[in-house]
């Protein structure tokens, strides 16, 4: 390597570690919103419960409806004055959604989280930033060492949790979510850290090319509809069955505590394997990996459907995250791979927004389908969503070998 190439790997790195550790802390806002946000739920609601997961859909209704958004204003203000105004607007969420738990109004609640999960769009830029910023033999990689910074983000979320849930009492659940607004001034601090390329750094870094195609052209690739389906697939699977599994687990007798620690299991098993998963896809292929993550996913459900013990809802909870870490990290990767640095942005807006409105439907699914038909019914359905996957991957793999 020359002396140019060993230093953008070098600069590449640290911006991904700068990356990881925002994503660590400003992330951790993600599972206390969703561990929390459909016991909240129960909590404002009367007697029907069956709304009791609007909230987590508002959270992922916020990062989808934030997506486009988020990417214009990254493009406009450069990145880290973008991933900065992320944090500001959690914060406000957390804010909203702390005043709205004192005065019992589970609407404002739901708009509060809606505001968090907006604030998470800017987050889920990160991976794309990382990759941008490296070279092309580190971006699967970098992405890896973003989500990696979900294993503090497992522990701190959920810690938070526990410790902070009856802080204000009688007013259940304020304190998590106030706290939140520390997460959000800790991660700026990490942020305003960041040392980007020119190119980056300055507004308005997506400059149209000659080069530059079409959006209609780049998201009919049979490589991006291929990965785009089975990142869908993948993080829809996961919100559907996490965002009912802490209702499952109380309504089965288990503690409002064992509920959190399983999101915590299962946000780790989300992360933890982030520190070899784009080693993998160097190695393997982005698509074979991928491939293992939805036969996690599968084995999920069988454990889900084999009983309702405290350890297979923990082991199914932890086979979800880990089907959901190959899953999407290997989507994100060919994703990453289908676009000119001159598409960058109006193709992860696209994405974003496509990827998170889905998963909002998921989890506002999620417990429509739980209040009616059980835990049951929410692990048969990683079936025919995997098997659609399968069939996508298939479908890419033909047209590859058409192609060669």
């Amino acid at each position: 390597m020359t002396a140019v190439a060993i230093e953008a790997a070098r600069e590449a790195r640290r911006t991904a570690l700068i990356l990881a550790a925002s994503q660590a802390i400003i992330g951790s806002a993600a599972p206390i919103a969703i561990s929390m946000g459909a016991l909240a739920g129960q909590y404002l609601l009367g007697p029907d419960k069956s709304l009791a997961t609007a909230p987590i859909t508002g959270f992922n209704l916020g990062v989808a409806l934030g997506a486009l958004p988020a990417a214009a204003i990254i493009r406009a203000m450069g990145q880290r004055g973008g991933f900065v105004t992320g944090t500001i607007v959690t914060a406000l969420g957390g804010l909203v959604a702390t005043l709205a738990l004192f005065h019992g109004s589970f609407w404002l609640f739901a708009f509060g989280l809606t505001v968090i999960g907006v604030g998470g769009a800017f987050v889920q830029q990160f991976r794309f930033a990382a990759a941008d910023n490296a070279p092309p033999q580190f971006k699967a990689r970098a992405i890896s060492f973003v989500l990696a910074g979900g294993i503090i983000t497992a522990i701190l979320g959920p810690q938070i949790v526990i410790f902070t849930r009856e802080l204000f009492a009688p007013v259940m659940f304020a304190g998590s979510f106030a706290s939140i607004l520390v997460l959000a001034a800790v991660g700026a601090a990490i942020l305003s850290l960041l040392r980007l390329p020119a190119r980056a750094a300055a507004g308005g870094t997506e400059i149209a090319g000659s080069d530059a195609r079409p959006l209609a052209e780049i998201v009919t690739q049979p490589r991006f509809v291929a990965a785009l389906f089975c990142a869908v697939g993948s993080y829809a699977l996961m919100s559907f069955v996490m965002t009912g599994a802490p209702l499952a687990m109380v309504g089965c007798g288990l503690s409002e505590d064992d509920a959190t620690l399983g999101i915590s299991w299962h946000v780790m098993a989300m992360f933890g394997p982030s520190f070899f998963t784009g080693s993998l896809i160097h190695r393997f292929g982005a698509e074979r990996i991928v491939a293992v993550g939805l036969l996690l996913l599968i084995g999920c459900a069988v454990v889900a459907l084999s009983g309702l013990a405290l350890w297979q809802f923990w082991t199914a909870l932890i086979l979800l995250g880990l089907g959901w870490n190959f899953g999407f990290i290997g989507a994100t990767a060919m994703v990453a791979a289908s676009y000119r640095p001159s598409e960058k942005g109006k193709v992860q807006g696209f994405h974003d927004f496509v990827l998170f409105g889905s998963v909002a439907c998921a989890s506002l699914m999620s417990g429509m389908v739980y209040n009616a038909w059980g835990w049951t019914m929410l692990n048969w359905m990683i079936f025919p969503v995997t098997v659609l996957c399968f069939v996508a991957l298939g479908a890419l793999r033909m047209a590859s070998l058409r192609l060669a």
